[in-house]
């Protein structure tokens, strides 16, 4: 039960949906706050089918909670009438480090994340049907601005829980299954080492399985010849056998290193409670320097051969995480080329000492050196456009925001270099505008996987560069966060991105192209061959693992 003395923000969660309940009798209106336990309960309940038709009937948990106000209030109120409307409540999701002498990064996360149970509110979404006395109550009661943040909206809301609907149509209108792909090398040799050693693996996940990187760290754990494991996490997967693979090997007497990150962004709690776990299995767990977030993808893996030494490293443009690996499309670079091993063993080496010189020659490494390289790449694109050498600047990203770079675009544009863009999400580059951008052009694909991985392809002058990257073009990556990007320094992995990018920028069914009016309208097929390119590119790589 609720009045206006109750104080609503200390104890409504944030995101949740309520049902607001006005109870009727006779003049008197008292009211009750109901909360949809989705998180417990599936949101979408199935019903037995209907005959003759067959259909398959559903019913919203919120509907089924109105449908019951009776039994949910009856012997505890007398009443005329009962009434709910939805509602839901945003909190400020920002939270203050207060950095104190004696108290470890942990704490002082543990301590701010408390924050934002009873933060302010921000937003706050009631169903458009609400009588006017009960959201000027709430507005009362969360003390918010009537215009600002009060939103009317519809019966429901948390349209995220619509992931999980239930297939209820027909077979035709579900995806059809995609097996995950072995890559075939693995399985020539006895372990995984033995593969890497001979040559670089590339993997793009979600068409590749992630159970290759999986099986790697395993076997890690527990081969005698390991002597060390580094690894970051920034998101994992709730029980994720990577975090397992680490304290196994702990206990089995490698020294292993765990780079955990606090501050990914409503992980915090999860990445909390990883740290205290690895630290309690006898792992080294290090933070990144306050200000300074990890969001590389990285470990490093020390084996003795023989004689020496042979470090084993994965850079990626993902997270390590299992479930992620089945939705988002990434790539993961495994390598034993001492060119970047030996560079990001240094990487290691930097997050433990931020504040130590350090250098990379094959690396982009953020803050370090990505935006005087990427500077210097375009600057080189645009020197060989002016000078009649072959140009051009490939680029796929999540985001496209930062102006130093978007101003080094648009003068590689304006001196004839063809810039070919992939941008899933924010790009605040006009494409189009005579003079400026009339060089390029802006393309968005939204299919089944969601396109993640980010990679950038300079036409230097013939020779192409391609490079990983876990960086977005945007100042918090390039300026402010530990980012690496790598080349790919063999041809075959080289060709076999190029090619990828190939059929990614001739989709016909998926694609649309951003113009200068900043409208998102799919690309026109005209006499084009249907290619969906996400299809496409499970085909091709399917055709490249068939065994011999």
């Amino acid at each position: 039960m609720i009045n206006r003395e109750t104080d609503l923000i200390q104890f409504l969660k944030d995101d949740y949906t309520y049902l607001a309940v006005e109870i009727i009798r006779g003049d008197t209106i008292n009211y009750a706050l109901l909360e949809i336990p989705s998180d417990k309960v599936p949101r979408f309940v199935n019903l037995p089918p209907e005959a003759p038709r067959r259909r398959k009937p559903m019913i919203l948990l919120d509907n089924i909670l109105r449908y019951c106000l009776d039994d949910i209030f009856k012997g505890f109120f007398d009443y005329d009438a009962l009434n709910a409307y939805s509602m839901k409540m945003t909190r400020d999701a920002e939270y203050d480090l207060v950095h104190e002498m004696e108290s470890s990064l942990m704490e002082l996360m543990s301590s701010s994340l408390k924050q934002r149970l009873t933060a302010e509110p921000v937003r706050f979404v009631y169903q458009r049907d609400m009588p006017d006395t009960m959201v000027e109550m709430l507005r009362a009661m969360f003390s918010i601005s009537r215009y600002d943040s009060m939103l009317p909206g519809g019966r429901y809301h948390n349209f995220k829980d619509f992931i999980g609907f239930p297939n209820v149509g027909k077979a035709n209108l579900v995806n059809k299954p995609l097996p995950r792909l072995r890559h075939t090398w693995f399985d020539k040799f006895r372990n995984g080492f033995d593969a890497i050693r001979e040559r670089d693996v590339l993997l793009y996940y979600p068409y590749h399985t992630f159970e290759h990187v999986l099986e790697l760290l395993r076997q890690a754990s527990f081969d005698p010849s390991v002597l060390a494991i580094k690894i970051n996490i920034y998101r994992v997967a709730k029980d994720s056998r990577i975090i397992e693979s680490m304290i196994h090997a702990a206990h089995n007497g490698k020294k292993v290193t765990v780079v955990v990150e606090l501050q990914a962004r409503f992980d915090e709690e999860a990445n909390i409670h990883w740290a205290k776990r690895l630290t309690e299995a006898g792992v080294h767990v290090i933070f990144s320097a306050p200000g300074l977030k990890i969001h590389a993808k990285l470990f490093l893996i020390s084996r003795k051969e023989g004689d020496e030494v042979v470090r084993y490293a994965h850079i990626g443009t993902g997270n390590f995480n299992e479930k992620t690996a089945r939705l988002y499309t990434d790539y993961s670079l495994i390598t034993a080329d001492a060119r970047i091993t030996n560079e990001v063993r240094r990487v290691f080496n930097f997050i433990e000492n931020p504040y130590r010189p350090v250098s990379f020659d094959y690396l982009l490494v953020s803050p370090q050196n990505s935006r005087r390289l990427l500077y210097e790449m375009i600057d080189r694109e645009i020197a060989n456009a002016q000078n009649g050498q072959p140009s051009g600047i490939t680029l796929k990203l999540n985001n496209l925001v930062d102006k130093g770079l978007v101003d080094r675009l648009y003068a590689a544009s304006s001196s004839g270099v063809p810039v070919n863009l992939l941008i899933r999400g924010m790009c605040s580059l006009i494409p189009g505008l005579e003079g400026i951008s009339d060089n390029i052009r802006v393309t968005s694909i939204v299919d089944r996987f969601l396109e993640h991985d980010r990679v950038y392809v300079f036409e230097n002058g013939g020779d192409k560069q391609v490079w990983l990257s876990s960086a977005d073009w945007m100042t918090r990556n390039i300026d402010y966060r530990i980012e690496v990007a790598a080349p790919l320094l063999d041809p075959r992995l080289k060709q076999r991105v190029l090619d990828i990018f190939d059929i990614l920028f001739n989709d016909t069914v998926k694609a649309r192209y951003l113009d200068k009016e900043l409208s998102n309208s799919y690309v026109p097929r005209g006499n084009r061959r249907k290619v969906r390119a996400q299809m496409a590119i499970y085909d091709y790589l399917k055709s490249l693992e068939q065994p011999d």
